[in-house]
């Protein structure tokens, strides 16, 4: 008898579990709807965040917080006193990492080592008219020779329509598109050209990241390094998040 009953109260309390959570997943389904709607980007993640009845929303490349009923949208960081650690920062960098592997190698100007040794990847929001973002691609073959490739994203800062965005558009529709690239950011005028291209798309995105200078860098766990960072202080940085990654 005893048996039979402690089997039932594990059944209850595996129903009442489920109950919950498919209660939950009802409750996020609205947020999500609402949010999909009103932002037009896929939801990836609702959870709790660690602030009772505020839900955590990630839809790369944005990260928010959101009341249980939807009324009352949070943007911010959420920071954890007691363990230092900037809980909210973390989710944005996984949101960004997130948001650039969905790109297409199609839709960027790379640089990769020539022996094909790549020991780290770096992707670069960049505008043509910068004079940082010249000196960081006049020094892409000492990039490339301490392994680090560089993705190189459009940028231009003056806004779509600007002049450095024809050139990026001009450069982007050349022939040789690295050629016309590096012409252009040494300064060069190129023939303007025009075709279906990806720059609209990625100065949009490099403004969801939080981008608001140029270069930017984003490394590959996510994490932002705004402005220019010489070859080999850049590579110091990415080896030593190399090392601490693999002792974790």
């Amino acid at each position: 008898m005893k048996v039979i009953t402690r089997l039932f109260l594990l059944v209850s309390m595996f129903a009442l579990a489920a109950a919950a959570v498919s209660a939950k997943e009802n409750d996020y389904a609205k947020i999500r709807k609402m949010v999909e709607h009103q932002l037009g980007k896929k939801v990836t993640e609702i959870k709790q965040s660690p602030i009772a009845g505020l839900l955590q929303v990630t839809a790369p490349p944005m990260v928010f917080y959101m009341s249980k009923d939807g009324r009352y949208f949070v943007k911010g960081d959420i920071v954890d006193l007691v363990n230092r650690v900037n809980i909210s920062a973390t989710a944005r960098d996984a949101a960004k990492k997130t948001a650039l592997a969905k790109l297409s190698k199609k839709d960027m100007i790379i640089y990769s080592p020539k022996n094909g040794k790549v020991k780290h990847v770096v992707t670069v929001f960049t505008d043509i008219d910068c004079p940082y973002c010249r000196k960081l691609h006049n020094e892409i073959p000492e990039y490339n020779k301490l392994g680090i490739e560089i993705r190189y994203l459009a940028f231009p800062r003056a806004g779509i329509g600007s002049p450095s965005y024809y050139k990026y558009v001009s450069a982007w529709c050349a022939k040789d598109r690295k050629k016309a690239f590096h012409r252009a950011i040494e300064g060069e005028n190129i023939p303007q050209k025009t075709c279906k291209n990806p720059v609209a798309m990625e100065f949009q995105l490099g403004q969801e990241l939080g981008v608001n200078g140029t270069p930017a860098m984003i490394l590959q766990d996510g994490q932002m390094f705004p402005g220019y960072a010489p070859p080999d202080k850049l590579s110091m940085v990415l080896d030593q998040m190399q090392s601490s990654t693999a002792m974790q």
